[in-house]
Protein backbone atom coordinates (compact mmCIF):
# COMPACT_ATOMS: atom_id res chain seq x y z
CA UNK A 1 0.00 0.00 0.00
CA UNK A 2 1.41 3.46 -0.83
CA UNK A 3 0.78 6.33 1.69
CA UNK A 4 -0.58 9.27 0.50
CA UNK A 5 1.15 12.84 1.50
CA UNK A 6 0.47 14.65 4.71
CA UNK A 7 -2.67 11.92 4.96
CA UNK A 8 -1.19 10.34 7.96
CA UNK A 9 -2.90 6.98 6.81
CA UNK A 10 -2.89 4.47 4.12
CA UNK A 11 -4.26 4.42 0.67
CA UNK A 12 -6.08 1.64 0.00
CA UNK A 13 -4.94 0.37 -3.65
CA UNK A 14 -6.95 -2.38 -4.52
CA UNK A 15 -6.16 -5.32 -7.23
CA UNK A 16 -9.49 -5.02 -8.22
CA UNK A 17 -12.56 -2.51 -7.64
CA UNK A 18 -13.94 -4.93 -4.89
CA UNK A 19 -14.10 -1.87 -1.74
CA UNK A 20 -16.30 0.37 -1.93
CA UNK A 21 -15.85 3.60 -3.76
CA UNK A 22 -17.53 6.64 -3.60
CA UNK A 23 -17.15 8.62 -6.79
CA UNK A 24 -17.26 12.54 -6.34
CA UNK A 25 -17.53 14.24 -10.34
CA UNK A 26 -16.85 17.75 -9.75
CA UNK A 27 -18.44 19.66 -12.77
CA UNK A 28 -21.10 17.42 -12.92
CA UNK A 29 -23.73 19.04 -14.67
CA UNK A 30 -21.05 20.42 -17.39
CA UNK A 31 -20.52 19.35 -21.06
CA UNK A 32 -17.31 17.20 -20.54
CA UNK A 33 -19.33 15.08 -18.26
CA UNK A 34 -22.41 14.58 -20.19
CA UNK A 35 -20.45 13.50 -23.82
CA UNK A 36 -17.76 11.57 -22.36
CA UNK A 37 -17.60 10.70 -18.13
CA UNK A 38 -21.19 10.10 -17.57
CA UNK A 39 -21.92 7.84 -20.32
CA UNK A 40 -18.51 5.86 -19.46
CA UNK A 41 -19.53 5.36 -15.81
CA UNK A 42 -22.77 3.77 -17.34
CA UNK A 43 -20.71 1.35 -19.51
CA UNK A 44 -19.01 0.44 -16.65
CA UNK A 45 -22.19 -0.59 -14.60
CA UNK A 46 -23.53 -2.63 -17.73
CA UNK A 47 -20.32 -4.39 -17.43
CA UNK A 48 -20.12 -5.25 -14.39
CA UNK A 49 -17.06 -3.29 -14.12
CA UNK A 50 -17.33 -1.31 -10.64
CA UNK A 51 -17.48 -2.33 -7.06
CA UNK A 52 -20.47 -4.46 -5.70
CA UNK A 53 -20.88 -0.96 -3.54
CA UNK A 54 -20.81 1.94 -5.08
CA UNK A 55 -22.33 6.15 -4.89
CA UNK A 56 -22.05 8.64 -7.88
CA UNK A 57 -21.93 12.02 -6.37
CA UNK A 58 -22.14 15.05 -8.54
CA UNK A 59 -21.10 18.36 -7.57
CA UNK A 60 -21.79 22.22 -8.95
CA UNK A 61 -23.15 25.09 -8.07
CA UNK A 62 -26.34 25.00 -8.74
CA UNK A 63 -28.64 23.23 -5.44
CA UNK A 64 -30.09 20.30 -7.86
CA UNK A 65 -31.79 17.66 -6.39
CA UNK A 66 -30.96 14.31 -6.62
CA UNK A 67 -33.79 13.35 -8.82
CA UNK A 68 -32.84 16.35 -11.38
CA UNK A 69 -29.66 14.86 -11.34
CA UNK A 70 -30.65 11.64 -11.94
CA UNK A 71 -32.86 12.99 -14.86
CA UNK A 72 -29.80 15.39 -16.47
CA UNK A 73 -27.91 11.76 -16.76
CA UNK A 74 -30.49 10.16 -18.14
CA UNK A 75 -30.35 12.50 -20.98
CA UNK A 76 -26.67 12.25 -21.37
CA UNK A 77 -27.01 8.69 -21.69
CA UNK A 78 -29.38 9.04 -25.15
CA UNK A 79 -32.70 7.51 -25.73
CA UNK A 80 -31.04 3.67 -25.69
CA UNK A 81 -30.77 2.85 -22.16
CA UNK A 82 -33.27 -0.10 -20.79
CA UNK A 83 -35.69 1.08 -18.19
CA UNK A 84 -34.29 -2.29 -15.98
CA UNK A 85 -30.70 -1.14 -16.05
CA UNK A 86 -31.43 2.30 -15.71
CA UNK A 87 -32.98 1.80 -12.27
CA UNK A 88 -30.41 -0.83 -10.93
CA UNK A 89 -27.90 2.31 -12.39
CA UNK A 90 -30.16 5.42 -11.22
CA UNK A 91 -30.30 4.36 -7.42
CA UNK A 92 -26.94 5.41 -7.17
CA UNK A 93 -26.83 8.58 -8.56
CA UNK A 94 -26.70 11.41 -5.82
CA UNK A 95 -25.96 15.47 -6.01
CA UNK A 96 -24.63 17.53 -3.51
CA UNK A 97 -24.36 21.47 -4.50
CA UNK A 98 -23.68 24.54 -3.23
CA UNK A 99 -20.14 24.74 -4.57
CA UNK A 100 -16.71 23.24 -3.55
CA UNK A 101 -13.91 25.45 -2.34
CA UNK A 102 -11.54 26.31 0.37
CA UNK A 103 -14.15 28.73 2.10
CA UNK A 104 -16.82 25.72 1.96
CA UNK A 105 -17.71 22.32 0.86
CA UNK A 106 -21.59 23.13 0.16
CA UNK A 107 -23.46 20.32 0.58
CA UNK A 108 -20.64 17.55 -0.05
CA UNK A 109 -19.64 16.32 2.81
CA UNK A 110 -23.71 15.87 3.93
CA UNK A 111 -23.54 14.09 1.28
CA UNK A 112 -20.89 11.70 1.78
CA UNK A 113 -21.73 11.33 5.42
CA UNK A 114 -24.97 9.62 4.64
CA UNK A 115 -23.39 7.55 1.70
CA UNK A 116 -20.49 6.44 4.50
CA UNK A 117 -23.60 5.66 7.14
CA UNK A 118 -25.39 3.04 3.93
CA UNK A 119 -22.04 1.43 2.78
CA UNK A 120 -20.34 -1.71 4.59
CA UNK A 121 -19.25 0.21 7.55
CA UNK A 122 -16.46 -2.17 8.36
CA UNK A 123 -14.83 -1.59 4.84
CA UNK A 124 -13.16 1.74 4.47
CA UNK A 125 -14.13 2.98 1.59
CA UNK A 126 -12.22 4.54 -1.28
CA UNK A 127 -12.61 7.95 -3.12
CA UNK A 128 -12.11 8.78 -6.28
CA UNK A 129 -12.36 12.05 -7.33
CA UNK A 130 -13.14 13.62 -11.13
CA UNK A 131 -12.30 17.26 -11.61
CA UNK A 132 -14.00 17.56 -15.02
CA UNK A 133 -13.77 21.79 -14.33
CA UNK A 134 -12.59 23.96 -16.34
CA UNK A 135 -8.57 24.17 -16.02
CA UNK A 136 -8.32 27.13 -13.57
CA UNK A 137 -9.90 25.34 -11.29
CA UNK A 138 -7.63 22.64 -10.74
CA UNK A 139 -5.47 23.94 -8.25
CA UNK A 140 -7.99 25.76 -5.79
CA UNK A 141 -10.07 22.50 -5.87
CA UNK A 142 -6.93 20.48 -4.97
CA UNK A 143 -6.41 22.39 -2.07
CA UNK A 144 -10.02 22.33 -0.77
CA UNK A 145 -9.74 18.18 -0.91
CA UNK A 146 -7.37 18.56 1.32
CA UNK A 147 -8.92 20.91 3.64
CA UNK A 148 -12.09 19.66 3.99
CA UNK A 149 -10.57 15.72 4.61
CA UNK A 150 -11.24 14.26 1.28
CA UNK A 151 -7.49 12.94 0.34
CA UNK A 152 -7.34 10.16 2.82
CA UNK A 153 -7.95 6.66 0.59
CA UNK A 154 -8.50 8.94 -2.74
CA UNK A 155 -7.22 9.15 -5.87
CA UNK A 156 -7.97 12.44 -7.90
CA UNK A 157 -8.47 12.18 -11.73
CA UNK A 158 -7.36 15.45 -13.71
CA UNK A 159 -8.70 16.20 -17.38
CA UNK A 160 -6.39 17.81 -19.67
CA UNK A 161 -4.89 20.15 -20.23
CA UNK A 162 -2.69 19.66 -16.74
CA UNK A 163 -1.35 23.69 -16.79
CA UNK A 164 -1.61 25.84 -19.91
CA UNK A 165 2.39 26.79 -19.90
CA UNK A 166 5.71 25.55 -18.30
CA UNK A 167 5.51 27.89 -15.18
CA UNK A 168 1.80 27.39 -14.84
CA UNK A 169 1.90 23.39 -14.98
CA UNK A 170 5.39 23.83 -12.51
CA UNK A 171 2.84 25.86 -10.12
CA UNK A 172 -0.03 23.18 -10.07
CA UNK A 173 1.98 20.34 -10.00
CA UNK A 174 4.20 21.51 -6.64
CA UNK A 175 0.28 22.65 -5.31
CA UNK A 176 -1.11 19.28 -6.36
CA UNK A 177 2.09 17.45 -4.91
CA UNK A 178 1.70 18.95 -1.36
CA UNK A 179 -1.99 17.58 -1.03
CA UNK A 180 -1.42 14.42 -3.18
CA UNK A 181 1.06 11.42 -3.92
CA UNK A 182 1.93 11.07 -7.33
CA UNK A 183 0.54 7.58 -6.91
CA UNK A 184 -3.31 9.11 -6.04
CA UNK A 185 -2.87 11.50 -9.38
CA UNK A 186 -4.26 10.25 -13.14
CA UNK A 187 -3.87 12.80 -15.74
CA UNK A 188 -6.34 11.51 -18.02
CA UNK A 189 -5.21 11.60 -21.95
CA UNK A 190 -7.70 9.56 -23.77
CA UNK A 191 -5.57 9.03 -26.53
CA UNK A 192 -3.21 6.50 -24.41
CA UNK A 193 -6.74 4.77 -23.73
CA UNK A 194 -7.62 3.89 -27.23
CA UNK A 195 -7.57 0.36 -28.40
CA UNK A 196 -5.22 1.18 -31.16
CA UNK A 197 -2.84 3.13 -28.91
CA UNK A 198 -2.44 0.06 -26.51
CA UNK A 199 -1.46 -1.62 -29.67
CA UNK A 200 0.96 0.15 -30.62
CA UNK A 201 3.01 -2.35 -28.09
CA UNK A 202 2.03 -5.60 -28.81
CA UNK A 203 2.35 -5.12 -32.59
CA UNK A 204 5.52 -3.62 -32.02
CA UNK A 205 6.96 -6.24 -29.46
CA UNK A 206 4.79 -9.52 -30.11
CA UNK A 207 5.66 -9.53 -34.09
CA UNK A 208 8.87 -10.06 -35.41
CA UNK A 209 8.17 -8.21 -38.93
CA UNK A 210 7.08 -5.06 -36.87
CA UNK A 211 9.90 -5.21 -34.74
CA UNK A 212 12.96 -5.17 -36.63
CA UNK A 213 11.16 -2.44 -39.34
CA UNK A 214 10.97 -0.12 -35.68
CA UNK A 215 13.92 1.83 -36.76
CA UNK A 216 15.21 4.67 -38.45
CA UNK A 217 17.63 2.33 -40.69
CA UNK A 218 14.09 1.24 -42.10
CA UNK A 219 11.85 4.45 -41.58
CA UNK A 220 11.74 7.33 -43.65
CA UNK A 221 9.01 9.22 -41.29
CA UNK A 222 6.83 9.23 -38.64
CA UNK A 223 3.03 10.75 -38.38
CA UNK A 224 0.70 11.28 -36.17
CA UNK A 225 -2.14 12.88 -37.42
CA UNK A 226 -5.42 14.03 -36.17
CA UNK A 227 -7.20 16.83 -38.30
CA UNK A 228 -11.04 17.37 -36.89
CA UNK A 229 -13.39 18.94 -39.56
CA UNK A 230 -15.63 19.95 -36.25
CA UNK A 231 -15.23 23.85 -34.91
CA UNK A 232 -14.81 24.89 -31.45
CA UNK A 233 -18.51 24.47 -30.71
CA UNK A 234 -19.59 25.95 -27.51
CA UNK A 235 -16.51 25.42 -26.06
CA UNK A 236 -14.55 28.51 -27.84
CA UNK A 237 -14.54 30.26 -24.18
CA UNK A 238 -12.09 27.31 -23.31
CA UNK A 239 -10.85 26.53 -25.92
CA UNK A 240 -9.69 30.23 -26.99
CA UNK A 241 -7.59 30.06 -23.68
CA UNK A 242 -5.58 27.12 -24.75
CA UNK A 243 -5.26 26.42 -28.99
CA UNK A 244 -4.72 23.53 -30.75
CA UNK A 245 -0.77 23.27 -29.72
CA UNK A 246 -1.65 23.79 -26.04
CA UNK A 247 -5.19 21.35 -26.54
CA UNK A 248 -3.76 18.88 -28.39
CA UNK A 249 -0.18 18.64 -29.65
CA UNK A 250 1.54 19.11 -26.11
CA UNK A 251 -1.27 17.26 -24.27
CA UNK A 252 -1.90 14.22 -26.44
CA UNK A 253 0.28 14.26 -29.54
CA UNK A 254 3.72 13.69 -27.89
CA UNK A 255 2.35 11.40 -25.38
CA UNK A 256 1.43 9.26 -28.74
CA UNK A 257 4.84 10.06 -30.11
CA UNK A 258 6.65 8.59 -26.80
CA UNK A 259 4.45 5.52 -27.35
CA UNK A 260 6.11 5.25 -31.28
CA UNK A 261 9.72 6.24 -30.26
CA UNK A 262 9.93 4.62 -26.74
CA UNK A 263 12.92 1.86 -26.63
CA UNK A 264 11.51 -1.72 -25.43
CA UNK A 265 10.43 -1.19 -21.66
CA UNK A 266 11.44 -4.14 -19.18
CA UNK A 267 7.84 -5.02 -18.73
CA UNK A 268 4.47 -3.39 -19.74
CA UNK A 269 4.13 -2.63 -16.07
CA UNK A 270 3.04 0.75 -15.21
CA UNK A 271 6.07 1.64 -13.43
CA UNK A 272 8.31 0.13 -16.28
CA UNK A 273 5.70 1.91 -18.92
CA UNK A 274 5.94 5.23 -17.68
CA UNK A 275 9.94 4.81 -17.44
CA UNK A 276 10.16 4.31 -21.19
CA UNK A 277 7.82 7.33 -22.00
CA UNK A 278 9.68 9.88 -19.68
CA UNK A 279 13.02 8.61 -20.94
CA UNK A 280 12.08 9.22 -25.22
CA UNK A 281 10.24 12.71 -24.39
CA UNK A 282 13.79 13.45 -22.13
CA UNK A 283 15.43 12.87 -25.46
CA UNK A 284 12.51 14.94 -28.05
CA UNK A 285 14.51 18.05 -29.29
CA UNK A 286 12.85 21.82 -28.10
CA UNK A 287 11.14 22.80 -30.61
CA UNK A 288 12.47 25.21 -33.10
CA UNK A 289 9.92 27.93 -34.90
CA UNK A 290 10.76 27.20 -38.14
CA UNK A 291 9.95 23.75 -37.11
CA UNK A 292 6.29 24.79 -36.20
CA UNK A 293 3.11 26.18 -38.33
CA UNK A 294 0.51 27.75 -36.70
CA UNK A 295 -2.88 28.51 -38.47
CA UNK A 296 -6.32 30.27 -37.65
CA UNK A 297 -9.62 29.26 -39.58
CA UNK A 298 -11.21 32.02 -41.15
CA UNK A 299 -14.45 33.07 -39.34
CA UNK A 300 -13.13 31.83 -35.58
CA UNK A 301 -12.83 35.28 -34.62
CA UNK A 302 -16.67 36.06 -35.38
CA UNK A 303 -17.15 32.87 -32.54
CA UNK A 304 -19.23 33.90 -29.38
CA UNK A 305 -16.80 33.98 -26.77
CA UNK A 306 -13.88 34.27 -29.30
CA UNK A 307 -11.95 38.01 -29.15
CA UNK A 308 -11.97 40.31 -32.22
CA UNK A 309 -8.36 40.13 -32.01
CA UNK A 310 -7.54 36.83 -30.50
CA UNK A 311 -4.15 35.24 -31.46
CA UNK A 312 -5.53 31.87 -30.61
CA UNK A 313 -4.19 28.97 -33.10
CA UNK A 314 -6.59 26.48 -34.10
CA UNK A 315 -4.23 24.25 -36.23
CA UNK A 316 -0.76 23.07 -35.63
CA UNK A 317 1.78 21.08 -37.48
CA UNK A 318 4.84 20.47 -35.54
CA UNK A 319 8.06 18.56 -37.19
CA UNK A 320 9.92 16.84 -33.96
CA UNK A 321 12.89 15.44 -33.98
CA UNK A 322 13.96 12.50 -31.09
CA UNK A 323 17.35 12.58 -30.60
CA UNK A 324 17.97 8.63 -29.40
CA UNK A 325 19.81 6.17 -32.04
CA UNK A 326 17.12 4.49 -33.09
CA UNK A 327 15.38 7.76 -34.54
CA UNK A 328 17.99 10.17 -34.79
CA UNK A 329 17.66 11.94 -38.50
CA UNK A 330 14.13 10.88 -38.67
CA UNK A 331 11.18 13.33 -38.47
CA UNK A 332 8.06 13.22 -36.08
CA UNK A 333 5.51 15.05 -38.04
CA UNK A 334 2.13 15.96 -35.51
CA UNK A 335 -0.76 17.52 -37.14
CA UNK A 336 -4.34 18.97 -35.45
CA UNK A 337 -6.48 21.26 -36.08
CA UNK A 338 -9.85 22.81 -36.27
CA UNK A 339 -12.38 22.88 -39.57
CA UNK A 340 -10.40 20.58 -41.33
CA UNK A 341 -11.58 18.88 -44.68
CA UNK A 342 -11.73 14.95 -43.09
CA UNK A 343 -11.50 13.81 -39.32
CA UNK A 344 -8.82 11.19 -38.97
CA UNK A 345 -6.59 9.76 -35.97
CA UNK A 346 -3.92 7.99 -37.45
CA UNK A 347 -0.33 6.93 -36.52
CA UNK A 348 1.67 6.13 -39.72
CA UNK A 349 5.25 4.42 -40.04
CA UNK A 350 6.50 5.79 -44.04
CA UNK A 351 9.38 3.24 -45.02
CA UNK A 352 12.47 3.88 -46.50
CA UNK A 353 12.30 2.27 -50.22
CA UNK A 354 14.12 -1.15 -50.93
CA UNK A 355 17.25 -0.69 -52.45
CA UNK A 356 17.77 -3.66 -55.06
CA UNK A 357 16.73 -4.44 -58.68
CA UNK A 358 13.19 -3.62 -58.60
CA UNK A 359 11.69 -0.15 -59.44
CA UNK A 360 11.45 2.09 -56.90
CA UNK A 361 6.96 2.53 -56.42
CA UNK A 362 5.30 5.94 -56.67
CA UNK A 363 4.51 6.00 -53.25
CA UNK A 364 6.31 4.85 -49.77
CA UNK A 365 4.83 1.55 -48.06
CA UNK A 366 3.14 2.54 -44.64
CA UNK A 367 2.46 1.02 -41.45
CA UNK A 368 -0.74 2.73 -39.91
CA UNK A 369 -2.63 2.52 -36.76
CA UNK A 370 -6.08 4.24 -36.97
CA UNK A 371 -6.65 5.82 -33.50
CA UNK A 372 -10.65 6.34 -34.27
CA UNK A 373 -13.14 4.18 -33.15
CA UNK A 374 -12.17 0.43 -32.47
CA UNK A 375 -9.18 1.18 -34.33
CA UNK A 376 -8.07 -0.98 -36.79
CA UNK A 377 -4.32 -1.73 -38.44
CA UNK A 378 -3.36 -1.44 -42.39
CA UNK A 379 0.28 -2.23 -43.76
CA UNK A 380 1.11 -1.70 -47.56
CA UNK A 381 2.65 -4.54 -49.65
CA UNK A 382 4.64 -4.14 -53.14
CA UNK A 383 3.33 -7.42 -54.74
CA UNK A 384 4.02 -8.65 -58.54
CA UNK A 385 0.51 -7.59 -60.33
CA UNK A 386 -0.70 -11.20 -61.55
CA UNK A 387 -0.40 -11.34 -65.56
CA UNK A 388 2.16 -11.04 -67.36
CA UNK A 389 5.76 -10.19 -67.16
CA UNK A 390 6.63 -7.95 -64.02
CA UNK A 391 4.16 -5.18 -63.09
CA UNK A 392 4.01 -3.94 -59.69
CA UNK A 393 1.21 -3.42 -57.52
CA UNK A 394 0.75 -1.48 -54.19
CA UNK A 395 -1.80 -3.19 -52.35
CA UNK A 396 -3.28 -2.12 -48.87
CA UNK A 397 -4.44 -4.34 -46.29
CA UNK A 398 -6.68 -3.62 -43.35
CA UNK A 399 -7.57 -5.39 -39.70
CA UNK A 400 -10.31 -3.74 -37.89
CA UNK A 401 -9.51 -4.21 -34.63
CA UNK A 402 -13.05 -4.95 -33.56
CA UNK A 403 -12.66 -7.83 -35.78
CA UNK A 404 -10.64 -9.85 -33.79
CA UNK A 405 -11.88 -12.80 -32.11
CA UNK A 406 -13.46 -12.46 -28.92
CA UNK A 407 -12.88 -8.58 -29.17
CA UNK A 408 -14.48 -6.44 -26.65
CA UNK A 409 -12.97 -3.12 -27.33
CA UNK A 410 -13.87 -0.45 -24.53
CA UNK A 411 -13.92 3.02 -25.07
CA UNK A 412 -11.39 4.75 -24.28
CA UNK A 413 -12.95 6.76 -21.05
CA UNK A 414 -14.14 3.44 -19.91
CA UNK A 415 -10.74 1.67 -20.54
CA UNK A 416 -9.12 4.53 -17.96
CA UNK A 417 -11.86 4.75 -15.70
CA UNK A 418 -11.32 1.05 -15.03
CA UNK A 419 -7.64 1.63 -14.83
CA UNK A 420 -8.58 4.70 -12.21
CA UNK A 421 -10.69 1.90 -10.23
CA UNK A 422 -8.06 -0.63 -10.19
CA UNK A 423 -4.82 2.07 -9.81
CA UNK A 424 -3.20 0.78 -12.96
CA UNK A 425 -1.30 4.25 -14.13
CA UNK A 426 0.23 2.18 -16.79
CA UNK A 427 -1.85 4.90 -19.46
CA UNK A 428 -1.74 7.94 -17.30
CA UNK A 429 1.07 10.47 -18.06
CA UNK A 430 3.52 11.01 -15.43
CA UNK A 431 4.92 14.54 -13.87
CA UNK A 432 7.77 14.23 -15.44
CA UNK A 433 6.81 13.40 -18.67
CA UNK A 434 5.17 16.18 -18.36
CA UNK A 435 7.58 18.28 -17.47
CA UNK A 436 9.87 16.79 -20.13
CA UNK A 437 7.03 17.85 -22.71
CA UNK A 438 6.69 21.34 -21.15
CA UNK A 439 10.25 21.92 -21.97
CA UNK A 440 10.08 20.89 -25.61
CA UNK A 441 7.24 22.80 -26.07
CA UNK A 442 8.76 26.35 -24.32
CA UNK A 443 10.43 27.58 -27.13
CA UNK A 444 7.68 28.20 -29.50
CA UNK A 445 5.40 29.07 -26.66
CA UNK A 446 8.13 32.23 -25.94
CA UNK A 447 8.33 32.99 -29.32
CA UNK A 448 5.39 31.73 -31.30
CA UNK A 449 5.37 31.91 -35.19
CA UNK A 450 2.92 34.08 -37.47
CA UNK A 451 -0.28 32.91 -37.39
CA UNK A 452 -1.58 31.74 -40.75
CA UNK A 453 -5.48 32.32 -41.76
CA UNK A 454 -6.67 29.80 -43.84
CA UNK A 455 -10.08 28.34 -45.03
CA UNK A 456 -12.82 26.06 -43.34
CA UNK A 457 -12.65 22.37 -45.03
CA UNK A 458 -8.70 23.20 -46.00
CA UNK A 459 -6.10 20.86 -44.39
CA UNK A 460 -4.94 24.13 -43.17
CA UNK A 461 -2.34 26.38 -44.03
CA UNK A 462 -0.08 25.53 -47.24
CA UNK A 463 3.40 25.84 -45.16
CA UNK A 464 2.16 22.53 -43.22
CA UNK A 465 2.62 21.11 -46.44
CA UNK A 466 6.44 21.70 -46.50
CA UNK A 467 7.09 20.55 -42.97
CA UNK A 468 5.77 17.11 -44.24
CA UNK A 469 8.40 16.68 -47.22
CA UNK A 470 8.98 15.23 -49.50
CA UNK A 471 6.05 12.80 -48.48
CA UNK A 472 3.40 15.41 -47.46
CA UNK A 473 0.60 14.16 -45.19
CA UNK A 474 -0.95 10.95 -45.79
CA UNK A 475 -4.31 12.07 -44.47
CA UNK A 476 -5.48 14.48 -47.58
CA UNK A 477 -8.79 16.56 -48.05
CA UNK A 478 -9.57 14.95 -51.59
CA UNK A 479 -10.87 11.50 -49.97
CA UNK A 480 -8.60 9.15 -51.00
CA UNK A 481 -6.96 6.83 -47.92
CA UNK A 482 -3.28 6.50 -48.19
CA UNK A 483 -2.11 9.04 -51.08
CA UNK A 484 -0.02 12.73 -50.00
CA UNK A 485 -0.63 15.63 -49.86
CA UNK A 486 2.21 18.28 -50.64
Amino acid sequence: MARGVGSGEDLVVPDTPASPTIFVLFGATGDLAARMVLPAFYTLAQKNLLPKEWRLIGNGRGDVAHEDFRAKVHEALGNDVEEAEWEAFSKNLLFAGGGFDETGPGSLLDVIRDVEDELDDEVQPNFIHYLAIPPVAFESTAKALKKHGLTDHARVVFEKPYGTSPDDFRQLDATVHEVLDEEQVFRIDHFLGKEATQNLHVLRFANQTFSTAWHGDHVAAVQIDVPETLDVANRAGFYDATGAMMDMVVTHLMQVAAEVAMEPPLSLDAQDLQEARESVIAAFRPLSPDDVVLGQFEGYRDLEGVADDSQTDTFCAVRLWVDTGRWHGVPFLLRSGKRLGVSEQRVSLVMKPVEGPLPKPDRPSVITLSLAGSGSVAADFVLKQPGEGIKLAHVRQTLELETVPDADPLPPYVALLYDVLTGDRSLFTSSVGLEHAWRVADPVLKNKPALESYEPGSMGPAAAGELAAPYGWLVSGDGADGKSES
